[in-house]
């Protein structure tokens, strides 16, 4: 059966690529990075709500500083290893990211 939307909020992408980027460097984040990737799956069989999903994702967020500060994160990250930002697209993830991406190349 489908969804009305099967895709993670902005909030959640952005933890995802956050904890994906910082996991190879830091444990807790490759937990955390399995149980929110974990959590996803039970939403979308139906086994917790998409409200229990995102609320985790908020304090998870909260935690490291808030979505702004996530995106900074990881879009840091990428251009420090890779000296470019690559990820395109239409969703407001990555227009926020690729605002991040502008300044950061600018300096």
């Amino acid at each position: 059966m489908a969804k009305l939307s099967s895709k993670p909020s902005p909030e959640a992408k952005a933890l995802s690529l956050f904890l994906m980027a910082y996991k190879s460097t830091d444990p807790v984040c490759k937990e955390k990075s399995k149980r929110i990737n974990k959590r996803w799956t039970m939403v979308l069989s139906d086994e917790i709500s998409r409200a229990d999903y995102n609320e985790e994702v908020q304090e998870m967020l909260t935690a490291y500083g808030g979505y702004e500060e996530v995106v900074e994160k990881t879009v840091k990250f990428y251009i420090e290893k890779t000296g470019e930002w690559t990820l395109k697209g239409n969703d407001k993830y990555c227009q926020d990211a690729q605002v991040v991406a502008d300044k950061l190349l600018k300096k």
